[in-house]
């Protein structure tokens, strides 16, 4: 469908602007957001407080583009529905015209449901004229000429629209509706329209019928492309007998045929049959309650009259419906469908209203199956569904989201079966090609068996159904035989081939399905796998590179069969699946059949393995006994086959060491069976066990005989663990081991061997130990008894043994021969105590030496008494007798729930660990012993709900820990021992101090025993409310990988309760009090403060949370902030903790307590003697005759500073004189350096975007921005939420309102200046979608605004921001001077900031200070001759693939990071600073033919170090000449030091690195050199400015000339006249004009100051210092120190006061003491041209602020900022809300009773409405 030119929109729920959107590859969805009020085009009017939907045209090529908008709309142009629960649907049509131009006319059809908000009379369709349209005629206008469905009742219709479209001649309406008629059930019809019949009389509806009770139409979707156009319908069931949809859905397709078929007939009843067909039945009516009925006109009448006429009756309706039989249904509601056509097949995507798209293939016969469902937006409703043009992609519109998602996404399947698999009608295999695609993807679909569709169950892949020979000998190649089945038709020029793994292809010959080739030569083979005595390749069937099937073909190797079976080679060759044959002369494994006496595999001789030589068996014993002369006796089979003689030799193989035997051999009866037998020998092994098995083999002439692999004999010692005599006896008797007693020791030996006298009964039992040696009285523990002799099998003891008197039963599965028995204890009737007894046989007892002892243990208390229902809980249960027993044998429950032990149990204790509960209960607490039960008497446990935490604040903490955090919920007293904890992980690397320099090195992993190590902190429980806890000490080199509250098995994540992280921060560094002189106390005055110095005090504590001491006195914090603590000591000197005389301040932060020095107090004055109050007197009166003196000689000196002015002014001159020669020199340089820039003057200028700007200038310092960042609300909550925000929004709408709530938060005594602004800039944020209303509010505030001031001293008003107007009045003229800024002061703002750059960097700039030579603030000069020369790096830039030189201008006096940075700003000029990476990332490498590569840094272990003081490295430390080749590379990890990029960038107080405290760094000059900085008074900066040489003047005015011309150009650009100026200037002008006339202000200075305070001041200023608020650029100190200078003297120009300047005026004064009266007559002739331009300019005011509001609405996020402006609601609701209810304004427009419905939607809570 070819797309118009224009796109419509017409949205009534539709979508708001574009926010956000991505574009990725189509196998993920696709989607742009879309957020915004729902209502997005419906008009506000303010005189009825109504609202109306109104349309835009917008280019269909650019859709942010807007063609036309309708501004102040009539009542005919409201086009779409004012509710939102109200359809609006739309066709655009064309028709002929002879009155327009073209002779056509394009027409918008409209059919809306009924709507009791607005005009009353629109009718449920209309037409309506597309813009533009010629006066008088209006857009989107309904006009009478036009035509519109006339009806009379309509309201009770409740007509929903659900699509409008064309097909043929005929517009189609498809909506669901009452039938009032009959049964005034709701049922869904189709309205058909002539497209020419302006009149509507060939209006027609036709109810549509699904079967199943499907009534409501949801969605629907012409497909004309269809061989049979169609109309699909997706239906849903309604509630009874109302329109409410349910889940019941369907969807049903009508033929357009059939539709239109259906309504010419109910037309033709209607005209010629009065209503009736021919049945005498009621077939057709008028509809809508209109006067109209149907006659009986000529039959010829319909064919006469096929658009009706205005005789014919209108409009029509069936009473007959179009039946249909449902294609598919579903049990969720469907939404939306569309259609697609693919291979002849019809296609059917749905949308549903949970979100997700389903697929449907649609018969012939309209049946349907369901192949797929995509999730596409969850739980949002899908409310359009389109395809684009290639039909490749389908768009899904749902509720706040477009999505873009492919059709099929067919190539994700790489093979065929997966391709098949998918049964996707849009898919399918294209063999040739081997790929998934589409039909039209795949160039030979058309053939047979080209193309395989994958919904079609019967297609098969191209499979190798059979390969002849599927395995062969890798020695030989032969010709393989492929059987294919489904093979596709081949050209004559289609060749195949086949590849043998990644073997090169071998040719082969087709013949129909059978496919023949050449297997691969044997040397072409790869080495087949170790261990494998055979190679399996692919065998694939090649198209070109298209693997069209494969399969496997398996290449053996005969000698590798008989090589990997080391015992039997013969029997595993011919026995091997392969076709192997063996040769035993020759002991080869081969596939060749040529050798003599060849024994041939038994695939072709069946039985062959039993011809192999192979030794079977062993005639002699298998038990051999060592030590003991033994001869090994063989029996061999097939030996015949050898001929002649042959020596051979028996090998026994123990402990991998052969013994090698000579055999003797004998034949016997059987001529193919010999018998061998070996030497005697006495066989030994070193392992200390009963028996050994050790193979044995014999060899032939060194050949080796086939064994069986289960030849061998077991070799014993009779000694290896039978350290007894039951031991011994134990030993079976084929063993023949007996128990040899000897003169000096008895052992178990072979029989033969003993050389003593064999024993005939075993020693009685003895024992050594019994565990344990208690147990409680009811018995039920188990006894291990440890001994020797104590019998040779379990029965030898059963009823022989006893335990203090009583039975005690063995466990035979535990009884180990002759040492160990276990058993049972026995109960008893009380405590005793004796010995244990075991008897075997009838042998005397053997008696233990320990006795045993049954015991009666006792439990008597549990502590705690209640625990969480998680358990966990550290239970200590108090009793007598515990340790009973093995801690094995104790068993502790509460309830029936185990309680683990925690730790070892005494007789008086025991402590366990609580499980967890199913429910609250009070449970009892045992403990089991045994068959012993205990339980705590009088003592229940009690489980309790699990503690809930609710709110933990702060959120974050310094390393050195400590600080206290407080935990709010509830139940935390149920938890014993509560803990936060902090897991952390290690660093890649961490930082090790080294005295000369830092290394990294990685954290060696025994530092943690896993990754995760878990550091905790102790909490103290306060109520069951409230909680403590002390954050953990952590260690810097950790990162922390979260933090959680363990209370007992509870756990609680720090960010589960409010969202947030915990986060860690670097301890705050203190400064000592005397930094120079540390052994020197500091002097302190009483009554003063104590200032202590630091970096990041407000890093993670409060002013609370510090503690200051002094001695043993506490100094009180009076101020800190993050580089400042001021505290007040006592007024008399504390006493000293330590031994020292003077007491030491101590700073306490948590857990890090700093000592920064001792302190001395000044001495007091003494009372004053009566001598020195005469002296006071006499002294009073010198200072009034001084006085005296000082008025005489005032005019003296006013004369003199006129001639010091002249003086100064004559001496500037002269120095202008005499630079102005360096100054053009200088200029010209500049000018011809920056011409080549390739972003001066073009687009490549790097303005920020609107959104960028605003955030900068609205909250400038703030990290978070409001503008982008989503509303963070709980998604339960997010509905509620939004919908009091809009309430909100609409509440603030209200001018009394707002006013109202402005005037009271300025009351509040806590609403801080810093408060106001960001209300302001809320409030900009919340209205800048009217920014016409916003500038009334603000017009009306500055109105009440100079009524305070006009009382006062009118000049001070606008002079600061200490209201929230002002900060609109700043925010407004941001926003409405950003088009100037980007069109006209732009680029010479831009040109001063890179000439000021260029300009900086030319001359040396301290990398410590701060200072530099070239600048325009003497604050900020390098007062030092600095030796420097420039020079060229030929710097290596790698562009694309290619790497190239690029020359780039340094000095050799800068650092290494200075020099990174100016590379980079040549590599990336033109670039935006943000996009290009950071200096501290890239390393210098200097390379060189000699030296290699040199990684050059800041500080390395070759940086010079004098003293105290190390000097920074640059280029002339390194060395690096003229034109050396440089390049950038990553930075290295290993470096030994980190980057210097931050040396002073805002301050000159702080360190580089840090080092060692003793060690400073300088650069040029060492800090120490400098001039102290100016303090409170100006007065040292005075006296500075005097005592500057000449030659540092000279440098100042060096600097100001090169650059006048660029601060010319931009002050012209600001205050020129010639263009007009900004409209918003003007009319803010005017503004200030009237407020002056209508206050009779007739001072215009007042004015002035005013205009001036406004704009300049308020605005512009804050630009040139801050050129980072416009541009995408980096400003340095050095930088802004030379951009103060220019703002002063912009601040300087528009003051009225007269510019005097003396020897003691300010440099910056001094410098531009020629240029500001000039550049006062600029301002001054600014505002006179302003003033006399003819005014009028507000109607212009409202357009442009109209058009401002449209332009930049979309960047800014209202939700988020009226959610921050609740907050202040919040915080003075109740004065809030008393200021409304005494205002009887607000009491009649109810605004405190909206307000309270905004707080109850917001804060969840009910209200007292």
């Amino acid at each position: 469908m070819v797309l118009p030119q224009f796109l419509l929109l017409l949205l009534l729920l539709g979508p708001a602007p574009l926010v956000g959107s991505e574009r990725v590859s189509d196998d993920v969805i696709s989607w742009v957001e879309l957020r915004g009020s729902p209502l997005s085009h419906l008009l506000l009017d303010p005189r009825s407080g109504q609202l109306y939907g109104i349309c835009d045209r917008r280019s269909l090529a650019n859709v942010s583009e807007l063609l036309y908008s309708t501004s102040s709309p009539v009542d005919t142009q409201y086009v779409a529905a004012n509710d939102p629960r109200v359809s609006t649907v739309a066709v655009v049509i064309t028709t002929p015209s002879k009155q327009e131009a073209g002779g056509r006319l394009r027409l918008m059809l409209v059919g809306r449901g009924y709507t009791s908000r607005g005009p009353g009379d629109i009718p449920p369709v209309t037409t309506r004229r597309l813009a533009p349209a010629p006066p008088p005629r209006l857009a989107f206008s309904q006009e009478e000429e036009l035509g519109k469905l006339v009806v009379g009742s309509y309201s009770e219709y409740n007509n929903h629209f659900v699509r409008a479209f064309r097909h043929r001649a005929h517009v189609y309406f498809l909506l669901s509706r009452r039938d009032m008629w009959h049964r005034k059930e709701y049922r869904s019809y189709v309205a058909r329209l002539c497209v020419s019949d302006r009149g509507f009389y060939s209006y027609v509806e036709l109810p549509l019928l699904c079967r199943g009770g499907y009534n409501l139409a949801r969605g629907a979707w012409l497909a004309p492309h269809l061989e049979r156009p169609a109309l699909f319908v997706t239906m849903a069931t309604g509630q009874a007998s109302t329109p409410v949809a349910t889940g019941r859905s369907a969807l049903c397709v009508y033929g357009m045929e059939d539709v239109d078929a259906m309504l010419s007939r109910t037309q033709e009843v209607c005209y010629s049959g009065e209503g009736r067909g021919r049945s005498g039945q009621e077939e057709a009516y008028i509809e809508y309650a209109v006067s109209s009925r149907c006659l009986r006109l000529p039959p010829e009448s319909v064919s006469e009259y096929p658009c009706g006429g205005e005789h014919t009756p209108s409009p029509i309706a069936s009473s007959v419906p179009l039946p249909a039989t449902p294609t598919i249904t579903m049990t969720t509601q469907l939404t939306a469908i569309t259609t697609a056509t693919e291979a002849g097949h019809t296609i059917a995507l749905l949308g549903d209203k949970e979100g997700t798209l389903h697929k449907v293939l649609v018969g012939s016969d309209w049946s349907g199956q369901l192949y797929d469902s995509v999730q596409v937006d969850q739980g949002s409703a899908v409310r359009e569904l389109l395809l684009d043009k290639t039909g490749e992609h389908t768009y899904v519109l749902t509720t706040s989201k477009v999505s873009r998602l492919p059709v099929a996404w067919c190539e994700r399947q790489t093979d065929c079966q997966a391709c098949l698999s998918l049964r996707d009608p849009y898919c399918g295999w294209c063999v040739l090609e081997g790929r998934c695609s589409r039909q039209h993807q795949c160039l030979r679909h058309s053939k047979p068996n080209h193309w395989l569709w994958s919904f079609q169950r019967t297609n098969q892949c191209v499979s190798i159904q059979s390969l002849e020979p599927a395995n062969q000998s890798r020695d030989e190649q032969i010709q393989v035989t492929l059987t294919v089945a489904h093979l596709p038709t081949l050209s004559p020029q289609d060749t195949l081939s086949c590849a043998f793994g990644l073997l090169p292809l071998q040719r082969t010959v087709v013949m129909g399905t059978t496919i023949t080739c050449q297997s691969p030569s044997p040397e072409l083979l790869p080495a087949r796998p170790a261990g494998s005595d055979h190679l399996t390749l692919p065998v694939s069937l090649m198209f070109g590179h298209v693997t069209i099937a494969s399969s496997n073909m398996t290449f053996y190797d005969c000698v590798a069969v008989g090589t990997l079976n080391t015992t039997s080679p013969c029997m595993a060759c011919v026995s091997s699946v392969w076709a192997c044959n063996w040769c035993p002369l020759d002991q080869i494994c081969s596939s060749d059949n040529s050798c003599n006496h060849i024994l041939y595999n038994h695939k072709q001789q069946p039985g062959s393995a039993g011809s192999c030589p192979v030794i079977v068996s062993l005639l002699s014993s298998t038990l051999v006994p060592t030590a003991f002369p033994t001869a090994l006796t063989l029996l061999g089979r097939n030996l015949d086959l050898f001929p002649g003689e042959a020596d051979y030799v028996c090998v026994v193989v123990i402990e991998g060491f052969p013994f090698y035997l000579n055999a003797t051999v004998e034949k016997t009866n059987d001529t193919h069976t010999h018998i061998f037998t070996c030497c005697p020998h006495q066989f030994q092994y070193p392992i200390k066990q009963l028996e050994y098995s050790a193979p044995v083999y014999l060899k032939r002439n060194g050949i080796r005989i086939d064994t069986l692999p289960s030849l061998s004999f077991k070799l014993y010692d009779c000694s290896a663990g039978q350290s007894d005599c039951s031991q011994c006896r134990a030993v079976p008797e084929e063993y023949g081991c007996v128990w040899c007693t000897g003169r000096d020791s008895s052992s178990c030996a072979f029989n033969q061997s003993c050389a003593g006298i064999p024993a005939d009964t075993c020693p009685p039992p003895h024992i050594t130990e019994v565990v344990p040696v208690s147990g409680p009285v009811e018995g039920g523990v188990q006894v291990t008894i440890w001994g020797s002799n104590l019998g040779v099998r379990p029965q030898d003891v059963e009823g022989g043994v006893s335990v203090a008197g009583e039975p005690c039963t063995p466990q035979p599965d535990l009884y180990l021969i002759s040492t160990r028995i276990v058993c049972e204890l026995q109960p008893t009737v009380g405590p005793r105590e004796g010995p244990v007894l075991v008897t075997v046989g009838t042998h005397p007892a053997g008696r233990s030496s320990q006795l045993f002892t049954y015991r009666d243990p006792q439990v008597v208390a549990v502590l705690p008494a209640q625990g969480p229902l998680s358990g966990g809980t550290r239970l200590t249960i108090q009793g007598h007798r515990l340790l009973t027993g093995l801690t094995s044998d104790l068993t502790a429950y509460v309830g029936l729930q185990p309680c683990s032990l925690v730790e070892e149990v005494s007789d008086s204790r025991l402590v366990c660990r609580t499980g967890p509960s199913e429910g609250s209960a009070d449970v009892t607490v045992r403990v089991v012993i045994g068959l012993s039960e205990r339980t705590v008497p009088n003592a229940l446990y009690r489980y309790l709900d699990d503690p809930v935490i609710t709110d933990a604040s702060p959120s974050e903490s310094f390393y050195e820990g400590g600080r206290v955090i407080q935990v709010i919920g509830s139940s935390l007293d149920v938890v014993q021992q509560p803990l936060i904890c902090v897991g952390v992980e290690p660093l890649p690397g961490q930082r090790v101090k080294r005295t000369s320099r830092l290394a990294f090195l990685t954290t060696k992993q025994q530092v943690f025993n896993s990754s995760l190590t878990v550091v905790t902190g102790s909490c103290r429980v306060v109520t069951s409310r409230q909680m403590e806890c002390v954050t953990p000490r952590l260690s810097p080199e950790v990162r922390v990988s979260g933090v959680w509250f363990q209370m007992d098995n509870v756990q609680i994540h720090y960010h589960s309760i409010k969202g947030q992280f915990f986060t860690y921060h670097p301890n705050p560094e203190l400064f000592l009090l005397n930094r120079d002189t540390p052994d020197v106390p500091y002097r302190f005055k009483p009554g003063g403060v104590i200032a202590i110095q630091g970096v990041g005090l407000t890093r993670a504590v409060s002013r609370g949370e510090v503690v200051v001491r002094l001695g043993d006195e506490e100094c009180e914090v009076k101020t800190l902030d993050d580089t400042h603590l001021y505290c007040e000591p006592p007024e008399e000197q504390p006493h000293s903790l330590t031994g020292l005389e003077l007491p030491s301040l101590t700073v306490g932060l948590g857990n890090l307590q700093v000592n920064l020095g001792v302190v001395q107090y000044d001495s007091s004055l003494s009372p004053i003697p009566l001598a020195a109050q005469l002296g006071l007197g006499a002294g009073a009166a010198v200072v009034v005759l001084s006085v005296l003196v000082v008025i005489l000689m005032y005019r003296r000196k006013s004369k003199q500073a006129l001639r010091d002015y002249k003086k100064v002014l004559l001496q500037l001159e002269t120095l202008e004189i005499n630079v102005g020669d360096q100054c053009r020199k200088e200029f010209t340089d500049l000018m011809t350096e920056m011409m080549d820039l390739s972003d001066v003057g073009g687009p490549s200028i790097p303005l920020l975007d609107f959104q960028s700007y605003t955030q900068r200038v609205f909250f400038p310092g703030h990290q978070g921005v409001l503008l982008s960042q989503p509303l963070d609300v709980p998604e339960a909550r997010r509905a509620a939420v939004e919908q009091g925000l809009n309430q909100l929004h609409k509440l603030l709408n209200n001018k009394a309102f707002l006013i109202k709530f402005i005037h009271t938060l300025e009351a509040q005594q806590g609403f801080s200046q810093r408060d106001r602004g960001y209300v302001a800039s809320l409030l900009t944020v919340a209205l800048h979608d009217k920014l016409e209303y916003f500038t009334e509010v603000m017009k009306t505030l500055l109105q009440h605004l100079v009524l305070q001031y006009v009382s006062k001293n009118p000049k001070l008003m606008l002079r600061r921001t200490e209201t929230v107007v002002e900060k609109m009045l700043t925010n407004w003229m941001s926003i409405c001077l950003y088009s100037f800024l980007k069109d006209v002061a732009g680029e010479p703002l831009y040109m001063l900031f890179r000439a000021i750059k260029h300009q900086v960097d030319k001359g040396p700039v301290d990398a410590v200070t701060g200072r530099a030579k070239r600048t325009l603030n003497d604050s900020h000069l390098l007062r030092e001759d600095i030796d420097y020369q420039p020079m060229t790096l030929s710097v290596l830039v790698k562009n694309d693939e290619d790497v190239q030189p690029c020359p780039v201008r340094v000095l050799d006096t800068d650092t290494i990071t200075q020099v990174k940075e100016k590379i980079l700003d040549q590599t990336y000029k033109g670039a935006a600073f943000s996009q290009r990476p950071s200096a501290h990332v890239l390393d210098l490498e200097w390379r060189s033919g000699q030296a290699g590569h040199l990684t050059l840094s800041d500080d390395d272990v070759t940086a010079i170090v004098q003293g105290r003081w190390k000097k920074l490295n640059t280029l002339q430390h390194y060395k690096v000449p003229d034109g050396a080749t440089v390049a950038l590379i990553p930075h290295s990890q290993t470096s030994t030091k980190g980057s210097i990029h931050q040396v002073f960038q805002t301050t000159e107080k702080s360190p580089i690195l840090e080092e060692e405290e003793e060690v400073r760094l300088w650069h040029l000059v060492k800090s120490s050199e400098e001039p102290d900085a100016p303090r409170r008074s100006s007065m040292r900066e005075r006296e500075r400015a005097k005592a500057i040489p000449e030659i540092y003047l000279t440098r100042l005015l060096s600097m100001k000339g090169t650059l006048q011309k660029f601060v010319d150009d931009v002050f012209v650009a600001i205050l020129n006249t010639k263009r007009p100026p900004p409209i918003a200037v003007r009319f803010f002008f005017d503004f200030l004009d009237d407020m002056a006339e209508k206050h009779a202000i007739d001072d215009p200075e007042t004015v002035h100051i005013w205009k001036t305070n406004s704009l300049p001041l308020r605005f512009w200023v804050n630009i040139l210092k801050n050129p980072q608020f416009v541009f995408d650029v980096q400003v340095t100190d050095s930088i802004d120190a030379v951009l103060s200078v220019i703002a002063q003297t912009f601040i300087d120009s528009c003051t009225t006061s007269e510019h005097k300047v003396g020897r003691d005026s300010p440099v910056n004064k001094l410098l531009y003491a020629r240029e500001i009266p000039r550049y006062k007559q600029l301002v001054e002739r600014y505002y006179n041209d302003i003033h006399s331009a003819a005014s009028g300019c507000y109607q212009e005011m409202n357009s442009t602020l109209t058009e401002l509001s449209g332009s930049f609405a979309s960047e800014m996020n209202s939700l988020v900022a009226l959610h921050e402006l609740y907050k202040y609601i919040h915080k003075y609701y109740d004065q809030v809300m008393s200021s409304l209810d005494e205002d009887s304004g607000g009491q009649k427009m109810q605004l405190a009773y909206r307000l309270q419905q905004v707080a109850a939607l917001l804060e969840n809570k009910v209200t007292d409405l």
